[in-house]
């Protein structure tokens, strides 16, 4: 094939994809362009209220990414790509760096749920000279690979879906890292990123509780990858120690980084196999890659579904009995309610903006079948506070437990029993008593 032909000046709008390792949009960008301009929007209707009350992204998930655009500013800077960074729609920065630098195409990681699809949709109609070049790039198995014709083929239940990925699909080698720009002028950056304050939040300290206290970027991701794999070899122990609620290490922490796209879920698959290679393969090196799995799943459903996952029937389409009362909403946000390990948690989460998948799940089946009250307040309150909300993982999960989404044995938690298995000793419980 003809090398294509080279462009004049190329954008990387960057959104879920804050990270320089295994970026298809970077590499693509500056592979064909001549000259390459990097942007991220903190877009103001991502820190609004919301229909639930909640803010759309509360104080902890919004400091993590303030610390990610710092990281993936500095990482850009050393191969001469500027990122100009504003907190302002794209449909209003866009445009005006378009023009101004006579751009071309504009590069992105595809998205497809509604408000980000909305925001591509009204780009591609106020920028219409310009090409537009999506790629799917937070998956394990890209879409290309997966040995399904279509997205309506991708069954209901999990299990299924991951023994035909397993004995059909293969993992893409990680893209090669981009070179050094050296013809690339850096556009004099006028840009500063916004502080909490800016963004309506206020400052904090974090809690020395927190089973999550690391920073936000991808230096910071490569390095909890480095000191779980390879400096403690945690990873060794991963499904043992997985059901853990206190401390750093009982997992591996990785779905912050995931969620904003500042590790590539491809690069850690990679570090798995070679750690198999050189220190072990067991079953919890390879249990961290079905919960890999497990996250392409709800992305797969979220495709195949779209906006049912945010709906009162969720994907099941089930006529089950919500309640909406605000006084058991205030008391399950406080840790206020009879159930002391689903006190905890809660406690917890409104603290540190992190909770362990056992908490969440608990917690979750506790305000969906025992308090009966609409999930989908549940699921927009995590949204809120999560430090690791992933929009497919969220909305899937809280359904699963729900009883309207992918679960096909509707499996009630009995949190008594829960507690007494994960917490035998209380010491979770008396740690977040307060």
């Amino acid at each position: 094939m003809p090398e294509k032909q080279k462009q004049s000046t190329a954008l990387i709008w960057f959104t879920k994809d804050l990270r320089v390792h295994d970026n298809h949009s970077l590499l693509k960008a500056v592979n064909e362009n001549e000259k390459v301009i990097g942007v991220y929007c903190f877009d103001p209707r991502h820190f609004e209220t919301t229909e639930y009350g909640f803010k759309k992204t509360e104080k902890f998930r919004a400091k993590f990414l303030i610390e990610t655009v710092e990281n993936l500013r500095k990482n850009l800077q050393k191969l001469n790509v500027s990122l100009s960074v504003y907190h302002d729609k794209p449909e209003v920065v866009l445009p005006q760096l378009v023009e101004e630098y006579t751009v071309e195409t504009i590069y992105s990681q595809r998205e497809w749920t509604s408000e980000e699809v909305a925001v591509y949709k009204n780009l591609q109609q106020l920028l219409k000279g310009c090409a537009f070049i999506e790629t799917y790039d937070q998956f394990l198995f890209h879409p290309d690979d997966i040995p399904y014709n279509d997205f309506s083929e991708i069954p209901e239940v999990f299990t299924n879906f991951r023994n035909k990925i397993e004995a059909n699909a293969k993992v893409r080698n990680c893209e090669e890292n981009p070179e050094v720009k050296q013809e690339n002028n850096l556009i004099e950056n006028r840009t500063k990123i916004p502080t909490l304050n800016d963004l309506g939040l206020e400052d904090f300290e974090i809690d020395p509780r927190s089973a999550f206290p690391f920073s936000g970027g991808e230096d910071a991701a490569l390095q909890r990858l480095q000191e779980y794999f390879w400096e403690t070899k945690n990873l060794e122990e991963y499904k043992e120690t997985r059901n853990g609620l206190l401390g750093t290490d009982y997992s591996s922490k990785f779905s912050a980084w995931l969620a904003n796209g500042s590790v590539s879920p491809r690069f850690i698959y990679e570090e798995v196999k070679r750690f198999e290679k050189e220190i072990v393969a067991n079953q919890s090196t390879y249990w961290l890659i079905f919960e890999l799995l497990w996250r392409d799943y709800f992305k797969y459903v979220s495709l195949k579904h779209g906006s049912k996952i945010f709906q009162l029937k969720g994907i099941s389409q089930k006529n089950l009995e919500w309640n909406s009362d605000p006084s058991i909403l205030k008391k399950w946000i406080e840790g206020d309610l009879e159930e002391p390990f689903v006190n905890a948690n809660m406690k917890e989460i409104a603290a540190t903006g992190f909770m362990s998948n056992r908490g969440r799940q608990n917690v979750n089946s506790f305000w969906a079948k025992e308090l009966l009250q609409d999930w989908r307040i549940g699921a927009a309150y995590f949204e809120s506070m999560l430090v690791d909300y992933d929009v497919h993982s969220n909305w899937g999960n809280w359904m699963y437990n729900s009883g309207v989404g992918n679960d096909p044995r509707d499996r009630k938690f009995n949190i008594k029993k829960q507690a007494e298995r994960y917490d035998a000793d209380g010491t979770y419980q008396k740690t977040w008593k307060k």
